[in-house]
C-alpha cells in the first residue's frame, strides 16, 4: 500500500510536537480514532483482493502498533513533565529557618457545635454527654427500637466483636446520642431540657453520609409540654442559627420508633441561580426529625408517662455546617486537608453568634 512511510513520518511528528494531554489525544483521534487516517486505510482491506491485503494487512498493523506505541510513551514523557513541574514548585527546602508558627483554625464542626450549644443555652438547655461505645440496650432497646428493626444490623451498626463465651450485652458504636437522653433521665429524672452533642457512627459513605458525624439531639420533659413547643424550639433555633428574621418550618407525618407522634421538619428555602436562601422562595427543604417522646422510652428511663410528657428532635451537625457555609462534600470534613480547612476554618477567637 503506497504512501505508508509518508504517513507514518507525518503521524510521529504530530506525536513529537503534542506539548499537553489535549493535543495527544487529537493526534490520537486523526490517527487512530473511528474515522482516523490509519483507520480509515484498515477498513479499506476489505476491498481488496486476498493478495493485496496479504501484502498491505501487516504494514497497516505495524504502522497502527508503531503509532499506539509512540502516543503511549510520549504521554508518559508529558505525565513525567508535569510531576516534575509540580515538584519542582512544591519543594521544600529543609535547610531553611522555620517559619513563623501560624495561629490554628477551628474545624466548621467545633464551630457549628458551639453555636448549635449557645442557642439552645440562651433558650434554657443544659448539654448531656454519654460514652460513645454502647450496650443495645441503650443504643437500641431503650429507644422502642425492635429487635428485627432494621438499623439494628450489622449492614447499618458498627458492632464491637465479642470473644467465644462472653456473655456480655452486646457493644455498639452509637447510632444517634438519642442513649444520652435516657441516661440523663435515669439519672436525674424529670423534669429536664438537654441537648446532647457528639459523634456517631453508621455503616454508610457517600455525598452526603459518612460512617461517623456530628449530631445534636435534644430533649425537654414536663407536665404540659406539647407539640406548640416543639415547635417554637425549633423556629427560635433555625432564626437565630440561620441569622435570618422569617422562618417557615412544615412539619410532615413520619415514624421513628421513639416519638409518638412523629415529624419530619421541613425548612422554606429558595435555590435561585444555585444559592441557597433560608426563610423565603417556594422551595422546601428536610432538616431534622422530631416528635413527642414515646411512653416506653419514658418507662424505660424510670420517668412515669403518665405525669411526664416531652418532646424529642435530633440534627446533622455536620450537615447544618454545610448549609450555612456552604460546604458542598460532607467527605471533606474528614479529608485532613489544610487547604480545605484554612477555606472553610474559623479564627481561634470566633466567638459564635447566637443571633441575638
Amino acid at each position: 500500500m503506497d504512501g505508508l512511510d509518508e504517513l507514518k513520518l507525518r503521524i510521529m511528528d504530530q506525536v513529537a510536537q503534542a506539548d499537553d494531554e489535549a493535543a495527544l489525544e487529537a493526534v490520537r483521534v486523526s490517527s487512530l480514532g473511528k474515522k482516523g487516517e490509519v483507520s480509515l486505510k484498515v477498513r479499506a482491506l476489505g476491498g481488496m483482493s486476498a493478495e493485496e491485503r496479504q501484502q498491505a494487512g501487516p504494514a497497516l498493523n505495524a504502522l497502527k502498533d508503531e503509532v499506539a506505541t509512540a502516543i503511549a510513551a510520549r504521554r508518559a514523557d508529558l505525565a513525567a513533565a508535569a510531576l516534575e513541574a509540580r515538584l519542582a514548585s512544591e519543594w521544600v527546602d529543609v535547610s531553611q529557618p522555620a517559619r513563623v508558627r501560624r495561629r490554628g483554625s477551628i474545624h466548621p464542626v467545633s464551630q457549628v457545635t458551639e453555636e448549635v450549644i449557645a442557642i439552645f443555652a440562651d433558650l434554657g438547655y443544659s448539654v448531656a454527654e454519654g460514652p460513645q461505645v454502647e450496650t443495645d440496650f441503650y443504643n437500641f432497646d431503650a429507644l422502642n427500637i425492635p429487635a428485627e428493626h432494621p438499623t439494628r444490623t450489622e449492614m447499618d451498626t458498627f458492632y464491637l466483636h465479642r470473644a467465644e463465651g462472653d456473655n456480655r450485652p452486646p457493644h455498639v458504636l452509637r447510632t444517634h446520642t438519642s442513649p444520652v437522653q435516657i441516661r440523663h433521665m435515669e439519672a436525674h429524672g424529670a423534669p429536664c431540657q438537654i441537648i446532647a452533642p457528639g459523634r456517631v457512627y453508621r455503616a454508610d459513605y457517600d455525598q452526603t453520609h459518612t460512617p461517623m458525624f456530628h449530631q445534636v439531639e435534644g430533649l425537654a420533659i414536663g407536665k404540659d409540654i406539647s407539640m406548640a413547643n416543639l415547635k417554637w424550639t425549633l423556629e427560635e433555633f433555625c432564626r437565630a442559627f440561620f441569622e435570618v428574621d422569617e422562618i417557615e418550618l412544615r412539619f410532615r407525618a413520619s415514624h421513628f420508633p421513639f416519638t409518638e407522634p412523629s415529624a419530619e421538619v421541613d425548612i422554606r428555602c429558595s435555590w435561585a441561580g444555585g444559592q441557597l436562601k433560608i426563610g423565603e422562595g417556594d422551595d422546601w427543604m428536610e432538616i431534622l426529625g422530631s416528635g413527642m417522646v414515646h411512653p416506653k422510652v419514658l418507662q424505660a428511663s424510670g420517668v412515669d408517662p403518665d405525669l411526664w410528657q416531652g418532646f424529642a428532635f435530633g440534627i446533622g451537625i455536620d450537615r447544618l455546617a454545610m448549609l450555612k457555609y456552604g460546604i458542598p462534600d460532607l467527605r471533606a470534613f474528614f479529608d485532613s486537608d489544610l487547604r480545605w480547612l484554612r477555606h472553610y476554618g474559623f479564627r481561634a477567637l470566633d466567638v459564635p453568634a447566637t443571633g441575638a
